[in-house]
């Protein structure tokens, strides 16, 4: 079975990517990947698409049957995998997330269609891509309105306070180094548009590792800004972050003061280096031995809304290394977690009341190559159209050094471009 194949110049119509984005959105799966012009020398695609499946793989051994499914076929698969995946260990005390993603999913698309700047390849079993261009090129779809949506916070300003001092008195006891803790702002009854939030939380923030993704009633509005894994070849890359400051865009002197203040931070610094020796340890378990490198070290990087501490970390593959070896030894992302990671995800599931699902999850694709990559879920909104439940989560790495005060400042920074998108 083959895809039918065909390129399209495409550097004269101007809506493109939105054309692309609603003609996924009519399927009950559908994984839309944007990287909004951003330039890096890691880069691999500006967009692609997927809609339709054909096949899919789930449930607990998802990691093991993806491997097994390269052994015969040569395809893409795209695909989730959520925060809880590698928690099996952890009883079920947290509140389920009631966004009700599968812990973890992929897969077989029908329809791919991929963009970069003048080319849009259509590729599709069922479907002729002559017929799929034309229903795009005729598909004029305006930005819907967003009504102010009223946000209810998971704990209060003081019971997040009291918890941070609690996670500070497990890192003076010794019982870890850092830990990120997060929290929940939702809207019950919550009558949105999913696509229409999509469309303006990227408007106020384009990421290079945006997307737009469905499982059937659950939907992922993400502008992650973070990479967790890319696989080229032998070639891994990680690119975390740990490291946030507000940028002041109406004044450029401020705005390159608050630049250099977070690369000079003690504090920023020393969560990100703890976060590079974890991806450098977990990389060591699968790399061969003395290609585990830093490329980079306290990287900061621009976005509409922050500048970002981004550590990049690489190595090259030993041989028969599969998708399940990586996600066991690197997943969930220590930037999501902190060190050491075994006993930071028991306190995590401890004091973080409600379960992450996709939220520090990582969506992607993998091609027919097997090469890889993937996102860190991080700045996201999430929706269920069945039951109306609208979430997201924000959080920060806790150390020693953190002033719980200020790490509250900084999970209201990470959600101002969602708070903006829902009239807040």
């Amino acid at each position: 079975m083959k895809r039918t194949k065909k390129v399209y110049p495409v550097k004269d119509i101007p809506n493109i990517k939105e054309q692309i984005l609603h003609w996924v959105n009519q399927f009950s799966v559908c994984s839309f990947l944007d990287n909004h012009q951003y330039d890096s020398i890691h880069h691999s695609v500006e967009c692609i698409a997927a809609a339709g499946e054909i096949c899919r793989i789930t449930g607990p051994d998802t990691a093991e049957a993806i491997d097994a499914f390269y052994t015969t076929n040569q395809d893409w698969l795209f695909g989730h995998f959520s925060y809880e995946y590698n928690a099996k260990h952890l009883d079920g005390t947290q509140k389920k997330n009631p966004i009700h993603f599968s812990d973890a999913f992929f897969f077989r698309p029908d329809h791919i269609l991929t963009l970069n700047n003048e080319w849009l390849t259509i590729e599709s079993y069922s479907l002729l891509p002559e017929a799929i261009f034309e229903e795009l090129i005729s598909t004029k779809r305006a930005i819907s309105n967003i009504d102010p949506i009223s946000i209810t916070a998971g704990m209060t300003k003081e019971k997040y306070i009291a918890t941070i001092q609690q996670l500070q008195a497990h890192i003076q006891k010794g019982d870890c180094y850092e830990i990120n803790f997060c929290q929940e702002f939702h809207s019950q009854n919550a009558r949105v548009n999913p696509i229409a939030l999509y469309q303006k939380l990227t408007e106020l923030s384009p990421t290079p590792f945006a997307c737009y993704y469905k499982e059937n009633n659950a939907h992922l509005i993400c502008a992650s800004p973070e990479r967790w894994l890319k696989k080229q070849g032998t070639k891994m890359i990680s690119q975390p972050i740990k490291g946030t400051v507000k940028r002041a865009l109406n004044d450029e002197v401020k705005d390159a003061q608050l630049k250099n203040e977070l690369f000079q931070s003690s504090k920023d610094r020393s969560e990100n280096v703890m976060v590079v020796d974890l991806v450098r340890n977990d990389f060591s378990r699968v790399c061969q031995a003395g290609t585990v490198k830093v490329e980079e070290l306290y990287g900061i990087y621009s976005f509409p809304q922050v500048h970002q501490m981004i550590s990049t970390i690489s190595g090259q593959l030993m041989d028969n290394i599969g998708v399940n070896e990586l996600v066991e030894t690197g997943f969930p992302m220590g930037s999501m977690t902190g060190a050491p990671k075994k006993k930071v995800m028991e306190l995590i599931h401890q004091y973080e009341p409600i379960e992450r699902g996709i939220f520090s999850g990582a969506v992607g694709y993998i091609n027919p190559n097997k090469d890889f990559d993937f996102n860190v879920v991080i700045r996201s909104l999430l929706y269920n159209t069945q039951t109306q439940y609208l979430s997201y989560l924000v959080g920060s790495g806790i150390t020693i050094y953190s002033n719980p005060e200020l790490e509250y400042e900084e999970c209201l920074l990470k959600a101002k471009a969602m708070e903006t998108v829902l009239g807040n």
